[in-house]
């Protein structure tokens, strides 16, 4: 178990070894977004701004249209969530070279409670023109979307999270911006997962294979610009999708799914997340439960989809 965001404070630090131009930016929450140890590093490519997350992001555009590379973190509820203005105007309509890192995304926050659970922002991020938005299953793949997202040219959203996370991967796993890999194959159903959701549908799947349904498993981790030909196959091949997203079922992953399969390979989606309520302070764990984001929960969409894709 491991968080995404311990392994965004180690990646930023190896990234930012061989690019002089990547800084980091944060407001007020160095020791939460995990840039401790950048900031001891390259104390001259540290900004702290403090409580001012739209001004932060005022000076995270200034610093790209200067060569640099600004990596800015906060939390979800506030970046985007307190400066989706200054994001929309300042970063994607000029499509600068920003990255934004959020490091407390979803539910799992926990105690935090409903004001600190950003569990709508990938809708957000996702309506923005120009803005790649990514969520990170684990710690390894975290890494590379750090490499991958400082290579990138242009504004990106990366979700991550608090709590630790199961690691799926080893060195041998390959992240590309706009990919989604099948970490599991199957033929009846697709379960395509985002984030800390991954690993609820590789468990379903497993409760799934002992009822006889062979079920495939996509990695999304990159929701925009979303992989359509990896989409449209699973459309194609299993004849039914379940998502599964620690976001509300609108304008997230379930919602990316929707719009491209209804337009070009109508299937039966289901779609496994928040459904219109706010988050509420408590233990990640029960949270997860208490919503309906559990391996049991995906398998019991995926038996839902299988039995009316088999319907007359």
């Amino acid at each position: 178990m491991k968080a995404t965001r311990d392994a965004y404070g180690e990646a930023i630090v190896e990234v930012a070894r061989d690019n002089p131009r990547i800084v980091a930016l944060t407001g007020d929450l160095r020791d939460s977004n995990r840039l401790e140890a950048f900031a001891a590093d390259y104390p001259d490519r540290f900004f702290e701004c403090g409580i001012a997350e739209q001004n932060m992001v005022g000076v995270a555009a200034g610093l790209a249209t200067c060569g640099k590379i600004p990596f800015v973190s906060s939390f979800a509820a506030f970046s985007p969530g307190r400066c989706y203005d200054q994001i929309r105007v300042l970063v994607a309509q000029p499509g600068l070279n920003v990255k934004l890192v959020s490091t407390h995304g979803g539910l799992t926050v926990g105690e935090d409670g409903a004001s600190a659970q950003a569990v709508e922002e990938l809708a957000m991020m996702r309506s923005l023109a120009k803005m790649a938005v990514i969520v990170p299953a684990d710690a390894v793949e975290t890494a590379q979307v750090i490499r991958a997202v400082a290579a990138h040219e242009g504004p990106v959203y990366v979700r991550l999270g608090r709590v630790g996370v199961p690691v799926l991967f080893d060195d041998s796993y390959k992240f590309s911006i706009g990919s989604v890999p099948v970490v599991r194959d199957g033929g009846d159903v697709t379960l395509a997962a985002c984030g800390i959701m991954v690993a609820e549908a590789l468990e379903a799947a497993r409760l799934l294979e002992a009822e006889g349904i062979s079920a495939r498993v996509l990695n999304v981790s990159t929701l925009k610009p979303l992989d359509e030909a990896a989409i449209l196959a699973a459309a194609r091949e299993t004849g039914a999708i379940v998502t599964a997203e620690e976001h509300t079922i609108y304008g997230g992953l379930g919602g990316a799914v929707c719009e491209l399969v209804t337009a070009r390979h109508p299937v039966w989606v289901e779609r496994v997340g928040i459904r219109d309520r706010f988050g509420e302070s408590g233990p990640p764990r029960l949270l997860m439960e208490a919503y309906g984001l559990t391996a049991g929960e995906i398998a019991a969409a995926a038996r839902r989809a299988v039995s009316r894709k088999r319907a007359p």
